[in-house]
């Protein structure tokens, strides 16, 4: 309880001081205020306010000068984005490509006997193209909880693997419009763009994402972006990247398909936000996959729809059934209930910890 209580404080610190750098309360290199200071206008110990400014630095929102205290690193202007340690980043990729993730097998037993038990002969039944209501609503509630994403059950799809969801993606659009991908970018997305007669952009990447001149200069109405780790350049967007996004969205009107592989990995103190959760314009598709949190075998991935596509989504693609099993669908949603999945993340995010302060 003590623990969970100190995690909360520091947390609260964390929100308080990101919404004063995003607001502008300290604008683009101001220092921030001491760790003394902050621990007292806080009413918490320099401890807590020490793993608050941590956090902070390790996404992006602050940089430390030695012996000068912490500056923003924030700006909501184009041109001058703060540049997030993507040495570090790179490291840290290294060490969970090199990290076996599969989720533990007798867990996942456990799961699949029960699912047996209690459903039967449902498992047989088959889904629309939306997947398992079970699954979905499971899904909705860890997105909420661990994500910051309030997401209704028929906002989710399910998908055998995220190059399929790519497919949907791509029939629900038409092959009128162009996609921008990064460059360079994992090789199965330009695959599955063009395969469906969709144009592809190709948008160089800086230090922390698209690089600001080719993002202003994209003539597509929709992004295809991985801004928690894109691979193989393994850069990362800082927060100003991701807000640059945002407002190249809103401005065109346009959509980003936000490609989320790996970030449950993250090893800070908590999970990068999505662009989903920072949105206000209901214009960001969220797309995350099961192949490195439970097993690459199990094939299943989702992706989250805007409130304004569902209606065109149902229009144009409903006569499909959902490619994935009824019965994996309903395993892993077991696992989401029960609360085995976070446990496992949080073994391994551990493990991968341990195995980067081992590196460096």
């Amino acid at each position: 309880m003590k623990n969970e209580k100190n995690e909360l404080l520091y947390l609260t610190v964390y929100n308080s001081l990101k919404e004063d750098i995003i607001s502008g309360a300290y604008a683009f290199k101001d220092k921030l205020p001491s760790k003394r200071v902050t621990a007292d206008r806080f009413g918490v110990s320099l401890i807590t306010v020490e793993h608050a400014y941590d956090l902070l630095l390790s996404e992006g929102y602050v940089e430390a000068k030695e012996r000068s205290g912490y500056y923003s690193s924030y700006s909501n202007g184009d041109g001058f984005l703060s540049v997030v340690n993507n040495e570090k980043e790179k490291d840290v990729a290294k060490v969970t490509s090199n990290t076996v993730n599969n989720f533990p097998i007798s867990l996942y037993s456990k799961a699949a006997r029960k699912v047996l038990s209690e459903y039967k002969e449902k498992i047989f039944t088959k889904c629309d193209i939306f997947g398992c209501e079970t699954l979905r609503y499971e899904l909705s509630k860890y997105l909420k909880r661990t994500r910051n994403m309030f997401v209704e059950d028929d906002q989710i799809v399910i998908g055998a693997g995220a190059e399929y969801l790519y497919g949907l993606i791509a029939e629900l659009f038409g092959n009128k419009i162009s996609v921008g991908i990064e460059k360079p970018s994992y090789e199965k997305i330009e695959k599955a763009y063009k395969s469906k007669g969709i144009k592809v952009e190709y948008l160089e990447l800086g230090n922390d994402g698209i690089e600001s001149r080719f993002l202003n200069s994209c003539r597509s109405d929709i992004i295809h972006i991985t801004p928690y780790r894109s691979y193989p350049s393994k850069i990362s967007a800082s927060p100003s990247k991701r807000n640059e996004y945002l407002r190249w969205a809103k401005s065109r009107q346009g959509y980003i398909i936000e490609d989320d592989y790996e970030s449950e990995f993250c090893i800070s103190g908590k999970v990068y936000d999505t662009l989903y959760s920072m949105s206000a314009n209901d214009d960001v598709i969220y797309i995350n996959t099961f192949s490195k949190t439970i097993s690459s075998g199990i094939r299943i991935a989702y992706l989250v729809l805007p409130n304004k596509l569902k209606t065109l989504f149902s229009q144009k693609l409903s006569f499909y059934s959902c490619a994935v099993p009824t019965l994996d669908q309903l395993i892993l949603a077991e696992i989401l209930k029960s609360g085995e999945f976070n446990r496992n993340i949080n073994r391994i995010r551990r493990k991968l910890k341990q195995n980067l302060d081992a590196k460096t």
